[in-house]
């Protein structure tokens, strides 16, 4: 790492080591903004989008029939800024098959990971505030059994980790977060941040945390990933959603030089209004998204009752619709326990759906046949103007 790249200090200070190389300590939070034009409007075009969404939260009669597909597509998203390829067709096909005697392909594992420690997080939050402690219960769910499980799992590193090119030699690093002695101190104030009494708006102390945690890496494999999921865990924890509706990694990964780019340029530049105005463009762009997204939803849901609302209709049938929002890809043995009914009453009603042409039947087989429902998967999955690449 050049030193010379660092000479503003404002977010932090450049250290050489006992060792001979230079790593960057980032300051506590938070630093001194400056309040340009350009920032205030971003501020409240994000907390207009971030309203109308948890608006729309907090609107739905079962919101819980969203929250389960939103997250996995999260997931995908946020893996596939660290080089997976797995696809959300991909992680609901394993999640409703679930063959464990079958090896699984490990970009799907490791999204299907994150699905965990993101439900862990969301679940623990009810009990546990967010705290250092929990980034590690969630850091040890992501890691589980994929790549990166040997770099201590569930632990803060206990060794100098680096950012650079493929290969690149800690000499070599184009940045180099703080040594073990300022690691530790760097987590605790970042740790006080989030308790202490609020001077910022929510969603400028958001873009400050994501960044300091990047700076910060405090694990050695697997800080992009639980950086972007804390995102989420905050939203939540802090009130700004009631449901977990809003995710920035396909905003990420859709400019991920950009991304990249700006984190360092705070820590090189001290330039944090163009970070957080990013960061905040990001919100407002995902959370028009969320909401077209789950009205679109709203309204083939509206559609699919309507197509099988009649008087020889059994509610039971209706229920089953519900469980396609929720499981797009699924079993009938999956229909079975979800409803609490037998397995040829659970067969009859995916067969009344094959006829509607609201399912398809993806395996060919006679047995333990798979159903897909093509439509709510492609609203879920089809990108969105601001998904391409800019």
């Amino acid at each position: 790492m050049n030193p010379e790249d660092f000479r503003e200090t404002s977010a932090g200070r450049v250290l050489r080591t006992p060792a001979g190389y230079w790593a960057f300590v980032p300051h506590p939070l938070p630093p001194a903004l400056h309040w340009s034009d350009a920032l205030i409007t971003a501020l409240a075009e994000a907390e207009r989008a971030l309203g109308e969404l948890a608006g729309l939260g907090y609107s739905l009669p079962n919101p819980h029939l969203l929250i389960r597909p939103f997250i996995r597509r999260e997931a995908v998203f946020s893996s596939r800024i660290e080089g997976t390829r797995a696809s959300l067709s991909d992680l609901l096909t394993y999640e409703s098959v679930q063959l464990s005697l079958f090896e699984l392909p490990d970009d799907v594992r490791e999204v299907h990971n994150y699905v965990r420690a993101l439900e862990y997080g969301l679940e623990r939050l009810a009990e546990l505030p967010l705290s250092l402690r929990l980034m590690r219960e969630i850091h040890a769910i992501l890691l589980e059994g994929v790549r990166g499980q040997e770099q201590t799992p569930g632990e803060f590193r206990r060794s100098q980790n680096w950012i650079g090119p493929p290969g690149a030699a800690l000499q070599e690093a184009t940045f180099v977060p703080p040594p073990l002695a300022e690691m530790g101190e760097a987590l605790d104030a970042l740790e006080k941040f989030l308790h202490d009494p609020p001077q910022l708006p929510p969603l400028i102390r958001l873009g400050l945390f994501h960044y300091q945690f990047e700076a910060i890496h405090p694990f050695l494999d697997g800080n992009g990933r639980i950086g972007r999921l804390l995102n989420t865990l905050l939203l939540c924890a802090w009130g700004l959603l009631p449901t977990p509706l809003l995710y920035l990694s396909p905003y990420f990964e859709a400019r991920r030089q950009q991304y990249y780019d700006l984190l360092l340029q705070v820590s090189q530049r001290g330039d944090w209004e163009a970070w957080l105005t990013f960061f905040l463009r990001g919100v407002v762009t995902q959370g028009r998204d969320a909401v077209q997204r789950i009205r679109s939803l709203e309204r083939l849901h509206a559609r699919y009752r309507e197509q099988l609302q009649s008087a020889s209709t059994a509610a039971r049938l209706l229920q089953v619709v519900d469980l396609l929002f929720e499981r797009p890809v699924l079993q009938t043995r999956q229909v079975e326990t979800a409803l609490g009914i037998n397995f040829s009453t659970a067969q009859r009603y995916l067969d009344r759906l094959l006829q509607e042409g609201i399912l398809n039947e993806i395996t060919g087989r006679a047995r333990n046949r798979l159903y897909r429902a093509d439509e709510i998967l492609k609203i879920l999955d089809q990108p969105s103007p601001q998904d391409l690449p800019q």
